[in-house]
């Protein structure tokens, strides 16, 4: 069923009193308004301004030629109603510039395509490619951003949809601020809302659908977060801790796992034996391309994380699946982990990607693993990526300033 676009129409007929003409006369524009946007006419008709009633809309005088000019004033209102009502009757869409158009004679640019209409097009097409160049949550994040879009939509210009052709900067900026302000959504979230729907103006850009980029002069600045890690002692808590519930132990299991080998959540659950290589020394590496980026990440299998594929090497679900180890749900694992945190006396919110925030860190740079390594194990592009996880620690500033201390430290004892 398609969506019925409501509009609000209004016209209004005022002075320009700033361009007198030189006969002293201040030309008379028509002023279209459809759902906001205004486009003026001038209707080639001018008045003293002192004769100008505003309230009324027409000249104030009684003399023939003031009623020739409020009558030519209502033949033009009336044609310009009769436009608007052809239009909703002919299904075609209603806007300012249409009105114009016709009122001119110019042909009728067709104006049917809607900015949530091409939003879902994009939608179904990223659906039908999951697997090959789309993941499922990557889909599912783009019908949240549309549905925001839409609910935006209804709340601001009461409409089912916008046309296309209406979404300009001052749309751009007001949804912003009501990702902002009714949504709650934080700095960075209701960017990523609105880099979604830049990605659908740039193939309304690229089909010639419309003209001007509405983004045009619209800046995104990302707000720098600190992402939590755990510190080596909170680790060790955590490895140590005698769980008797099998639930959380299986859950610790897998954190800690990717607390060594750096894993993401999605490719932790995909492990399989094809991803488990042996070298030429005899070593073995994780070797497997990140579900995110398609990045291959090398990663030395310790034995730490060589113990823990060992335990589960008979599990019924890692049997089942084919994989190294039994995960949950993203949603389960990351609810466990609230457990595992208050059994082991750990404030921080613990969640999967803390793990490999804690192996980059901790773990890897904390142990003078270089950057450029770390960023191999993690399958970044670059070691600017990485920078991201190359937090500071204490421990690594007191073994740095080492040196120092003891290059100056005799001068203290003179």
């Amino acid at each position: 069923m398609k969506q019925v676009i409501r509009t609000t129409f209004n016209v209004l007929f005022i002075l320009k009193k700033a361009k007198l003409l030189k006969n002293g006369e201040a030309p008379i524009s028509m002023r279209i308004t459809v759902n906001g946007r205004i486009v003026e006419i001038m209707v080639k008709r001018s008045i003293p301004i002192e004769q100008w009633n505003q309230s009324k809309e027409c000249s104030k005088g009684k003399d023939h030629k003031s009623k020739e000019l409020n009558h030519y004033l209502e033949t033009v209102k009336a044609r310009i109603c009769q436009i608007q009502r052809e239009l909703e009757i002919d299904g075609k869409p209603v806007t300012a510039n249409s009105i114009r158009d016709c009122y001119y004679g110019r042909d009728l640019i067709e104006e049917t395509r809607t900015i949530c209409q091409i939003y879902q097009e994009h939608n179904d097409k990223c659906r039908a490619l999951i697997g090959m160049d789309y993941t499922k949550s990557t889909v599912d994040k783009f019908d949240t951003s549309l549905n925001c879009l839409k609910e935006y939509i209804c709340s601001k210009y009461d409409s089912a949809d916008m046309l296309l052709s209406n979404v300009d900067g001052e749309f751009i900026r007001g949804l912003d601020f009501y990702l902002k302000t009714v949504r709650k959504c934080q700095n960075n979230s209701a960017i990523k809302h609105l880099k979604n729907l830049k990605k659908v103006i740039r193939i309304a850009l690229g089909n010639d659908w419309i003209k001007k980029d509405p983004f045009f002069g619209i800046q995104f600045k990302h707000e720098h977060k600190t992402v939590e890690f755990l510190t080596n002692d909170e680790l060790q808590r955590i490895i140590a801790k005698d769980f008797q519930i099998e639930r959380l132990s299986q859950v610790r299991d897998v954190f800690v796992f990717c607390c060594f080998t750096a894993l993401a959540f999605i490719d932790v659950k995909q492990l399989s034996k094809e991803h488990i290589i042996t070298d030429n020394n005899g070593s073995l590496w994780i070797r497997k391309n990140r579900q995110k980026t398609g990045n291959v990440c090398n990663v030395p299998l310790l034995s730490v994380a060589r113990s823990i594929i060992e335990k589960y090497a008979n599990h019924p679900t890692t049997e089942i699946g084919g994989t190294l180890l039994p995960v949950l749900s993203n949603q389960r694992m990351n609810s466990y982990l609230k457990e595992i945190a208050d059994l082991c006396g750990i404030t921080k919110k613990l969640t999967t990607h803390i793990a490999r925030h804690t192996c980059a860190t901790v773990v890897m740079l904390a142990n003078k693993v270089s950057l450029e390594n770390v960023s191999k194990i993690l399958g970044h592009s670059s070691t600017k990526m990485t920078q991201h996880y190359a937090k500071v620690l204490d421990s690594s500033i007191m073994r740095d300033m080492a040196g120092v201390e003891e290059c100056f430290s005799n001068v203290v004892n003179r």
